[in-house]
This record gives structure tokens, C-alpha cells and sequence, in this order.
């Protein structure tokens, strides 16, 4: 009967006692403590399993909005669809908050914001080394063009010329929680230098174009607030050099995204409301309350879906070789971020307690590279064949990147709400991974 009880209130907050005891500072970490909730889930989809909390996905949804609303009279908030393009997931967002956007950056992300209810002319969309049909796609679709590079100007010019455009600035200088994601200043692929800027929108203007934004996204999983003043200034000053030397108007300036999650247990969380304030009285000391202030556009992705997903996966074995090994039946194919970027994520054992002998440990996966560890030296219980861990904050740039190495197919997805679990993604299948060769 206890058991029966708890599956009835697992999504609730467990008491402030509780929550003291265990000083997990994770907006998730009461759903695993739910054992018999998560072998539910392992019971009903398998594993691996992404799973995404509604409630916690719409909570950082409303709060970015609001911190937006108390601080700017034109804004627009475009999901970054790179960090996890679920039709589902951005379904529940837009039903959420109707003004909702998308940044896509490639025509199957178009396609993925029109299967979610987004119109194209509601997304911006930023390519790099553009081909001429996605430069194509995205020309007729409608969408807000924002180009990364010159030379891509001079191969849009071959399909049309539209009303708008927009340029990605590299302002010289960006931040990221690791170099792989730092996507401005001298190293980085991305925009156009900022001292090749005002040729490119003088290039725009005389080619019969009337209409202008400015992007800029610098780097991503920022957690400082004192970074998002020093990007938006550097912005601005490129952006009133533009308007008085070339006499044109933006209608938006954008400061991409890069609001960061904490990874870390000893991490805290960004201070959304501080960016944004900050940020609003930076913007009204370069154009006051005028009717011409352009709208601030952000493309948030991490800072939305992030902290909304875990990977639920299963012990498929355990090595004591000269490291231990902890097996599990999720590795660099279903997710990629500890290998890509060294990147950092908590994992959990599901029904563990407090005074469980500690191991140190290495998570690997199935798959044949040794670059396949989800986590290194961690100290975790001590754990057998079919236990259950739970892989926190895997919303964002999880089964986005996953893959197919090693012919592993890919998971499900399922999104949980305040009643029940729904199915948003079957897992993959081995037919599925050859469904398109021709024997």
C-alpha cells in the first residue's frame, strides 16, 4: 500500500525535510528519488529512456519570459532548436507562451518548428557555409535570414534579395563553458569580423534591402552575469556605428543565446532576472524609450530544455580492471557530450541511500572507442547488473546528438506531466537504421 502511495504522489515536491536531508540542490532530483516510478518507466519504454519533466520545462519557460516582460517593451524569445528539436517538446512551449519563436540553422529544424505550430516568419534562421538549396529552403520559407558571412550574401543574391536581412557579428571576443562552445573571437568559425561588419551592411542597402536586424551569439552555458552587459555593449556600439554611417533603422538586435545551467553540484544557477535587468538598462541608455528602439531577440535553447531531461539507463555490467567500470546500456552514441566536450553530468543511482558503500568508478558504454566514458572517478554506490541510474540535465544537446555508431539504435523519448508519462519519440530500431539502404 505504500508503494501504491507514492506512485499516486510522485510528482510532487517531497516535504522541506526531506529535501534538507538529501541537500540536493537538483529541480528534478525527487522525481529518482521515486524508485518505483522510474522502474515503471524501465518497465513500460525500456532503456535507455529520455525523460523530460513538463512542468519544469514550461517553470523556465515562464520564468526567462518574465524577467524579459519586466525589463524590455519589445521582445521576442526564438527557441534554439540545436539543443533538442522534439516537435513535442516545442509544441508544449508555444501552447505555453504564443509569442514563442524558433532559431533554426538548418532546413530540417525549419521543418521541425512547422510541425510544432511555429509559422516561419516567427523564426530566425542562422546557417554557416551555406549551400545554395539550404540558402534556398530557408529564402523561401519566409523566415528572418540571418547570414553568417558575407560570401553568404553574394550566394543569396543568386536566389533573391529579401525585404530583411540580418549579419551574425563576431565582436572579437566570446565565452563558453568549454573552447568547443565558444563560438566568437579570433578562433572561432562563426560571423562576420567586426571590422568587415559595416561593409556587409552597406553591401545589403545597395543591393535593395530595407529592413535589418543584428545577431550576435558568442558561446554557450554562460553562468556569469556580469558577461551579458559586456556582450550587449559591444553590440550596441556596432549597432549605432552601422545606423549613423549607413542611415538605416534595426528593427531587432539579438544577442543569441548562452544562458547556462549548473552542470556541477556546487554550481548556481544563472540569475536570470539580474542578465535582464542589467541588460534592459544598458538598452535604454543607448535609445531611451524612443519608437524606434529596436526589439531585443534572444535564442535560448540549454537554458530552457537542459535541467528538464534525465537519461534513465540500465548497469549492463561491472569491470574491476585496473579501473572500475561501471557499464551501462547508454554510451557516446545516445550521449555525446562527455566525449565531445569533457563535459560534465550527474548521475545518480535510482534507490540508493545515504550510507551506501562508495566505489570510485568510471561510466562507459557499450560502444568501441575509448573516448566512450559518460563520467570519470566519480564516487558512486556500489552497484550490480540491473541497477537503474538516472544521467541529470540531458534535455539539452541529448538525443540531439545522439547516434548511430557501432549500429546502436537510437532511445525513446517521453515527456511527464502532472498525471501521467506519454510517449514522444519510439526508440529506434535496427530495421530503422537500414530502412533507406537499397539492396
Amino acid at each position: 500500500m505504500i508503494g501504491l502511495i507514492v506512485i499516486i504522489i510522485h510528482f510532487k515536491l517531497p516535504p522541506a525535510n526531506l529535501l534538507g536531508r538529501t541537500m540536493n540542490t537538483h529541480p528534478l532530483y525527487y522525481l529518482i528519488q521515486n524508485s518505483n516510478l522510474m522502474r515503471s518507466l524501465e518497465k513500460d519504454y525500456g532503456t535507455p529512456l529520455y525523460i523530460y519533466s513538463e512542468k519544469r520545462l514550461l517553470e523556465n519557460l515562464d520564468r526567462l519570459n518574465n524577467a524579459l516582460k519586466a525589463n524590455f517593451s519589445k521582445y521576442h524569445i526564438c527557441y534554439a532548436l540545436k539543443a533538442n528539436s522534439n516537435p513535442v517538446l516545442i509544441k508544449k512551449m508555444k501552447n505555453y507562451l504564443s509569442s514563442l519563436g524558433a532559431d533554426c540553422s538548418s532546413p530540417g529544424e525549419l521543418h521541425a518548428a512547422k510541425l510544432a505550430g511555429i509559422d516561419t516568419n516567427e523564426c530566425i534562421y542562422t546557417g554557416n557555409y551555406e549551400s545554395p538549396s539550404d540558402l534556398q529552403i530557408a529564402f523561401d520559407s519566409g523566415c528572418h535570414l540571418n547570414l553568417d558571412d558575407i560570401s553568404s550574401f553574394h550566394r543569396l543574391k543568386k536566389i533573391g534579395i529579401p525585404k530583411e536581412i540580418s549579419y551574425r557579428l563576431n565582436p572579437g571576443f566570446g565565452r563558453g563553458s568549454f573552447p568547443q562552445i565558444t563560438t566568437a573571437g579570433k578562433k572561432a568559425k562563426f560571423g562576420v569580423p567586426k571590422e568587415d561588419i559595416l561593409e556587409a551592411y552597406r553591401l545589403a542597402k545597395y543591393a535593395g534591402v530595407n529592413k535589418f536586424g543584428l545577431q550576435c551569439m558568442s558561446g554557450s552555458g554562460v553562468l556569469d552575469v556580469n558577461y551579458f552587459p559586456a556582450l550587449l555593449t559591444a553590440i550596441l556600439d556596432t549597432v549605432v556605428e552601422i545606423q549613423t554611417k549607413l542611415e538605416i533603422r534595426f528593427d531587432y538586435v539579438s544577442i543569441g543565446g548562452g544562458f547556462g545551467i549548473p552542470y556541477h553540484e556546487n554550481e548556481s544557477p544563472l540569475d536570470i532576472e539580474t542578465v535582464f535587468s542589467d541588460l534592459g538598462k544598458i538598452f535604454k541608455s543607448y535609445f531611451g524609450d524612443g519608437k524606434h528602439t529596436p526589439a531585443l531577440w534572444i535564442e535560448p535553447g540549454k537554458y530552457l530544455v537542459g535541467d528538464a531531461g534525465i537519461l534513465l539507463s540500465k548497469v549492463t555490467g561491472i569491470k574491476k580492471s585496473y579501473i572500475t567500470y561501471i557499464g551501462l546500456d547508454s554510451g557516446m552514441e545516445t550521449l555525446m557530450r562527455p566525449a565531445l566536450y569533457n563535459a560534465y553530468h550527474r548521475i545518480y543511482k535510482i534507490g540508493s541511500s545515504d550510507n551506501e558503500k562508495k566505489l570510485t568508478v568510471d561510466f562507459t558504454g557499450r560502444i568501441c572507442e575509448n573516448t566512450d566514458r559518460l563520467a570519470t572517478e566519480r564516487h558512486f554506490p556500489n552497484s550490480k547488473e540491473g541497477d537503474l541510474v538516472a544521467i541529470m540535465d540531458t534535455g539539452a544537446y541529448g538525443f540531439s546528438m545522439s547516434h548511430n555508431f557501432n549500429t546502436r539504435p537510437r532511445p525513446a523519448e517521453i515527456i511527464l506531466n502532472d498525471k501521467s508519462s506519454t510517449l514522444i519519440r519510439q526508440r529506434e530500431s535496427i530495421n530503422d537504421i537500414f530502412k533507406n539502404c537499397i539492396l
